[in-house]
């Protein structure tokens, strides 16, 4: 028995491929597309079989060695990521009502705090606090800093207004910064969105991008941009 898995194995890994080498090559390597076309094909050489992201790429020319250049924004994409991401909110008890009917998956304080403290288990995606209840956070700091899940200004959440902030993230608010080799990765949708809309939150995301230039970066800015689905191939992006 043990031993007719394994060609199983082997064919499953071959179809992979297979099918990963017939969607790459309708891609030109060198090719630099329109956006119309790049989200076009995007969407026509996703690999996977459930409605995978679309991600794009953006390869940024600043100087890694400067914290200042670090780039960093927000964007409310105006067609959302097809994501909803869990969220908890750090209230008073009178707020936990509020933070629930915006969208809150958890609402708490004091006991959340300690519960997260005492077991270290973070069951969400984005934190938001209002101010009063920061410098109680501060017993979970080494728990949420790591995964970047600290409320801060620079992220917009740490808010007096729990039902526009909570609404936007919701809607699809999104975070993003560089990395530490220049580049930023962010979902824009999913492959079954239509083309408009994908074009739509992708202008919107780059614009974005454009309005927090480092006022420090010499030279061209925005060097590069790919598009890619969930397991597709890369492909180039006019700018």
């Amino acid at each position: 028995m043990g031993g007719s898995k394994t060609p199983n194995h082997h064919e499953k890994t071959m179809k992979h491929s297979k099918r990963y080498q017939e969607m790459t090559k309708k891609v030109e390597k060198n090719k630099v597309y329109p956006l119309a076309e790049a989200i076009k094909l995007a969407k026509e050489t996703s690999t996977t079989k459930f409605d995978g992201s679309l991600e794009v790429h953006v390869r940024l020319g600043i100087d890694l060695k400067k914290t200042e250049q670090q780039v960093r924004g927000t964007i409310v994409l105006p067609f959302g990521t097809g994501k909803t991401k869990k969220i908890a909110a750090f209230v008073g008890p009178d707020k936990e009502k509020d933070a629930k009917e915006a969208g809150a998956d958890l609402a708490g304080g004091q006991e959340l705090i300690d519960q997260i403290k005492a077991t270290g288990k973070v069951d969400f995606e984005i934190a938001v606090a209002t101010p009063d209840l920061m410098p109680k956070m501060a017993a979970i700091a080494k728990i949420l800093g790591p995964k970047g899940l600290m409320p801060s200004p620079k992220n917009e959440t740490i808010t007096t207004n729990l039902k526009k902030t909570i609404g936007e993230l919701k809607g699809g608010k999104v975070n993003f910064k560089s990395d530490d080799t220049g580049n930023i990765h962010q979902i824009i949708g999913k492959t079954s969105f239509k083309e408009k809309d994908l074009e739509n939150n992708y202008q919107a995301f780059l614009e974005a991008v454009k309005k927090v230039k480092p006022a420090t970066a010499k030279g061209s800015y925005i060097q590069g941009v790919t598009i890619a689905s969930s397991m597709g191939p890369g492909i180039k992006v006019q700018l």
